[in-house]
């Protein structure tokens, strides 16, 4: 194993994106990483694809469809079992510019080890900050304008779209929840990290976020055979914020609150349906107590 960085990328029945993420992964100027790319079980020929053109890629198939939690999950565990020091991860659809990953580790060599985790600056397709993936400074702040003319700025939480981590802290913290799903598993999981040591965002470190919108996802205008999915993200709120005390419950509150209105004022159809969706996945969230899995190397085992 020539590098210490390993790539987990999760994908699920995106190739075409899924190559071109790659193809971005392996032109890094000035650094390099190998590639884990976890399958959760794609149906377009992904697997074949993968092996036909990158052979030197890890590439695993997890059966079945996990969800982004589950395939990070694993993904990271498998970095982490596999002996590399960093990880650094990222949906399909994320496509780091060519000194991405040398700007991260410019930015570990400044801070001289000294952080937990650190969180490239995601653009949308039209060259505009993506609103999907801006960086939490505190529960009820994001980064913001002139964040962005600063080299390195100390968060909270930040997104599985280029999110670069230690194997020795996730070692600490645990993994991330498979059982969220979809939704919130990258704050929890960033949370956890944060609680302990200091993070930031790297403002030269850039990657695009090819998303077909870079809205945050929302209720109120999806279409009603959708809707259901939206169970985990109120859910796995919940059961993120709640860590906090009385300001994660004021967050908890305040979100689902403005949901409820959004959905009243905003929604075409199934208004009474989406309600009920959003009160369920609540409902849900204060009960819900996942079990964080915790993974050692092998020289600890």
């Amino acid at each position: 194993m020539e590098n210490e960085i390993a790539a987990v990328v999760v994908t699920y029945n995106r190739k075409e994106l899924l190559r071109q993420c790659l193809d971005k992964l392996l032109s890094q100027r000035e650094a390099s990483c190998d590639v884990i790319v976890i399958d959760n079980a794609s149906t377009d020929g992904t697997g074949e694809m993968v092996r036909t053109l990158y052979k030197d890629i890890i590439y695993m198939n997890t059966g079945s469809n996990l969800g982004g939690a589950g395939g990070f999950q694993i993904g990271v565990k498998k970095a982490i079992l596999l002996g590399y020091r960093y990880v650094w991860i990222m949906d399909d659809d994320t496509m780091p510019e060519a000194d991405a990953l040398s700007e991260l580790i410019r930015a570990d060599r400044k801070l001289a080890g000294d952080w937990g985790f650190l969180s490239s600056i995601a653009y949308w397709t039209d060259g505009k900050i993506c609103k999907a993936n801006k960086q939490k400074k505190t529960i009820f702040t994001f980064i913001k304008g002139e964040d962005y003319a600063k080299e390195l700025v100390p968060v909270m939480m930040g997104s599985f779209v280029s999110l670069y981590v230690k194997s020795s802290v996730v070692e600490e913290v645990g993994l991330p929840i498979a059982e969220y799903y979809i939704w919130t598993d990258d704050y929890e999981f960033c949370g956890r990290i944060s609680g302990k040591y200091r993070c930031y965002a790297v403002s030269k470190s850039k990657v695009v976020h090819a998303m077909k919108t870079h809205t945050k996802a929302d209720l109120a205008s999806d279409h009603i055979s959708r809707i259901e999915r939206y169970r985990c993200l109120f859910r796995n709120d919940v059961h993120c914020y709640r860590r906090y005390g009385i300001q994660g419950w004021i967050y908890i509150i305040c979100k689902d609150l403005y949901n409820v209105i959004n959905i009243l004022v905003n929604a075409k159809d199934g208004r009474r349906e989406k309600i009920k969706v959003l009160l369920n996945g609540v409902r849900e969230g204060i009960h819900f107590s996942p079990e964080i899995e915790m993974v050692h190397t092998r020289a600890q085992s």
